[in-house]
């Protein structure tokens, strides 16, 4: 039997009712609904709809889902059928070895900055779930120009981890070019300040104890703080937003860039912002003591493995401790990031007021990263759907801080 629909002319979607969403089964098509009017994408496709998912639609009031006219087919299939049980290619100890050495082994960069007729030194790769491939061959003594066609690639782009000086200087050439138009300018500037970063933080992962690399992070954070106060919109720019696999500097500088925009957007002083960026940017530095096997699984962690994966908020205050120049308000963000106002966060169980205004700031800024980076064995959340799941935590988050932080992201889709 063929399920009717009914469809939405202006947007060339139709309907279905929400209670027909199958819970513990991974949608096959993205959803949309209709908020305040306006149609808004909820659920991406290949997520596990969960109890939560249902809840949160429940509690919106949401009773019809929106999905593409072109997965009707799709969607029949999706009511009618019980999802075939596949061996994942994560569960492969040998792909899965193999990927972790290699992903290590490169950088993942923005392609918004690969312009289009422009020369570069270093060869680009995508990577996609666990395949990597070469998809332009270039070096100093063989360079190669960009075409429009690397921009539709699937996958994130990386480059080798040895040619991040060429591609700093890369960088550097485009913040000197004179012939783009201001608009364009500044978009890149607020790029370049994020690639810079994410350098800065992959090799203070590499190596926490380099005194140069954290001069380098303040610097870099006080880029940041003028470039969003300049413009509050740049944070549009500083984030790395729909990637398809997780980078712990990626996920380190977006904390820091969402901290910072956080902290303007409550009026804190310009002294106090540059200490919440800092201890924001270096939250993470302690998973710079965890295995790669553990930091790239595919998956749940068992129960050692997610021992230690706690254990990375006293490590990181270990190794910053030794940076006399870190300012101690900055370890609020380092040991706070995951504690609770409940009391059920970690490492202290830390509940109320006990927990500082740089730890509550971090902790919802780490949280919603955290929830729309995509990885491998699963796609990100939306943002609007993120948000929701944050809200719904009720009482873990301060609640001025979210709905600032909520009316910040407010042009993010």
């Amino acid at each position: 039997m063929v399920t009717k629909y009914r469809e939405i002319d202006a947007d060339s979607r139709i309907t279905i009712d929400a209670d027909r969403l199958i819970v513990g089964k991974r949608l096959p098509f993205n959803v949309f609904i209709k908020d305040k009017g306006i149609i808004k994408h909820l659920f991406n496709k290949g997520m596990v709809f969960t109890n939560i998912s249902k809840e949160i639609l429940k509690e919106k009031g949401i009773s019809e889902v929106y999905i593409s006219k072109e997965e009707d087919t799709t969607i029949n299939n999706y009511l009618s059928k019980t999802a075939d049980k596949k061996t994942s290619p994560y569960d492969d100890p040998v792909l899965f070895k193999q990927y972790s050495f290699h992903k290590e082994e490169h950088h993942q960069i923005d392609k918004s900055l690969l312009l289009p007729n422009t020369t570069i030194n270093f060869s680009l790769f995508a990577l996609d779930k666990f395949d990597i491939k070469t998809i332009v061959e270039a070096s100093e003594k063989s360079p190669a120009t960009i075409n429009k066609s690397v921009l539709n690639i699937t996958g994130d782009i990386l480059i080798k981890k040895s040619d991040i000086p060429l591609y700093h200087d890369y960088l550097n050439s485009l913040l000197k070019e004179t012939t783009l138009p201001d608009e364009n300018r500044t978009k890149i500037k607020a790029l370049a300040i994020k690639e810079n970063s994410k350098i800065v933080i992959k090799d203070l992962l590499d190596d926490p104890r380099s005194g140069e690399k954290i001069k380098e992070s303040n610097v870099l954070v006080n880029n940041m703080i003028d470039c969003l106060l300049e413009n509050r919109d740049a944070i549009y720019s500083l984030l790395t937003l729909r990637g398809y696999d997780y980078y712990t500097y990626t996920h380190s500088v977006n904390v820091g860039a969402l901290s910072i925009s956080l902290g303007i957007a409550i009026d804190l002083k310009r002294d106090d912002i540059e200490k919440l960026g800092m201890g924001a940017i270096l939250h993470d530095i302690g998973k710079s003591t965890i295995s790669h096997e553990i930091l790239n699984k595919q998956g749940k962690l068992n129960e050692t493995e997610y021992r230690i994966m706690k254990n990375h908020v006293i490590e990181g205050e270990k190794l910053l401790r030794d940076h006399k120049e870190i300012p101690d308000e900055s370890f609020d963000a380092v040991l706070q990031h995951h504690e609770k106002l409940t009391g059920k966060g970690y490492p202290f169980q830390l509940a109320g007021n006990n927990i500082k205004l740089f730890g509550r700031i971090t902790a919802i800024a780490d949280c919603y990263d955290a929830l729309t980076t995509q990885r491998p064995y699963k796609p990100a959340f939306t943002p609007f759907y993120a948000l929701s799941i944050i809200s719904k935590e009720t009482g873990d988050y301060d609640a001025d801080l979210l709905k600032t932080f909520i009316k910040m992201l407010g042009k993010i889709r």
